[in-house]
């Protein structure tokens, strides 16, 4: 039996390579996961994960770092990949995030998306600096993964995805904050509405501006 690859890091070049992430999922029996979350800097809502293990023999067409796409290209992204890949996404509210702090919250929520999975990934890329305490599997984690990676890259843009939806049916339950618009980041128009308003049930209170806000 050809034994897998090394459980240490796997190569991966600058941006993407298919043939090489291609060979890796292959060693890994086609279960090669990958993992990235988006909103760890506003100041509400909540952060949300994705874990993606691509059918690289059904690859959606232009899969990049979701911060390069425009909403529509993600928005259509999106749609291919949930179809067409294994999917599990997971988030931390703003109470846990405030009682847990963000890093901790974001991990936590990462390896619920990757346990989440339909299909048991056998190795495990996570963007960023840090592989989360806590997972059944060998991981690494891979710096700007998103912008290197095409099973990391579809992550962002399924937890992009996700939680713009979210900010966008949350504008409907608390008006007047505009998290439609802004999504919860702290641009003019959030501050000016926490000035007015005060923060609401959504808003991270650990975060320094928010506290400030509320006191």
């Amino acid at each position: 039996m050809t034994p897998g690859p090394s459980l240490f890091d796997l190569p991966f070049p600058d941006s993407p390579d298919l043939k090489l992430e291609r060979r890796h999922a292959d060693a890994f029996g086609g279960a090669l996961c990958g993992v990235d979350e988006a909103g760890r800097g506003p100041w509400a809502g909540p952060v949300v994960t994705a874990a993606v293990v691509l059918d690289y023999d059904n690859l959606p067409d232009g899969l990049d770092d979701s911060k390069k796409l425009t909403e529509a290209r993600r928005e259509a992204l999106f749609e291919q990949i949930v179809t067409s890949a294994f999917v599990c996404t997971a988030s931390a509210s703003p109470q846990t995030i405030d009682r847990l702090n963000i890093r901790t919250a974001t991990l936590a929520a990462m390896v619920r998306a990757v346990n989440g999975l339909a299909l048991v990934p056998e190795y495990v890329l996570v963007d960023g600096r840090d592989v989360p305490r806590g997972l059944k599997q060998p991981g690494q984690a891979l710096v700007k993964g998103d912008g290197r990676c095409l099973c990391v890259a579809a992550a962002s843009i399924v937890a992009k995805v996700t939680r713009d939806r979210m900010m966008v049916r949350l504008e409907a339950h608390v008006p007047g904050y505009g998290f439609a618009q802004h999504k919860g980041y702290g641009v003019p128009q959030h501050q000016a509405a926490l000035a007015e308003l005060g923060p609401c049930d959504h808003h991270r209170m650990s975060f320094k501006p928010v506290h400030f806000a509320g006191s």
